[in-house]
């Protein structure tokens, strides 16, 4: 495996639409505002959160099952920011749509700017024939609220390319998140 350069994003999201809208550059500030940055980097693409959020709260006193999870531990947020409690967590979606090669693993990792601030953000890679908008959870680490800017940088894309396809893609075993639009909960 290798990991894919900034060339190589740009054809392949060009050329096979894999990340759609892309953003051909790295993009800092829009006029004199700055902007925790998005688009391609040298060896990735930084991703933005969209405005829809699913802010955790535990105002029913639920148990978090992932076999059996309830949609109520949840306030939908639609704005350009999202407040986290302290020590919880919020779901949100990319802006992005990614269309997965079949010999390609994605990988993703927060940015500086959130992990230096208490802010982890967790997605599992994205496999080989997946496609959607990508669900990601901020986890608010902190004693504190914490902040999230929709329509910016929050989390790097990685792409590792295999000299060999898969046997079995995402697609080709039905995967349960195959698809997926909107910021899309847990399912058993």
């Amino acid at each position: 495996m290798s990991i894919k350069s900034d060339k190589w994003i740009r054809r392949m999201a060009q050329e096979h639409g894999m990340i759609e809208p892309f953003v051909e550059r790295q993009v800092r500030a829009e006029g004199s505002q700055p902007l925790i940055s998005y688009g391609v980097s040298s060896y990735g693409y930084d991703v933005r959160c969209a405005d829809e959020f699913k802010v955790f709260t535990n105002i029913n006193s639920a148990t978090v099952d992932p076999k059996n999870f309830d949609a109520k531990s949840f306030v939908d947020v639609k704005s350009d920011v999202c407040i986290i409690p302290p020590n919880s967590f919020a779901l949100a979606r990319t802006v992005e749509y990614f269309r997965i090669p079949r010999n390609v693993l994605t990988i993703c990792l927060g940015k500086s700017t959130y992990a230096r601030c208490g802010i982890i953000v967790n997605v599992t890679p994205l496999e080989p024939e997946w496609e959607g908008h990508v669900t990601l959870e901020f986890s608010n680490t902190t004693t504190l609220p914490a902040k999230i800017y929709a329509n910016e940088g929050v989390a790097q894309m990685l792409f590792l390319e295999s000299d060999e396809e898969c046997e079995v893609s995402y697609k080709d075993r039905g995967g349960k998140y195959q698809g997926q639009l909107g910021v899309t909960l847990p399912k058993a």
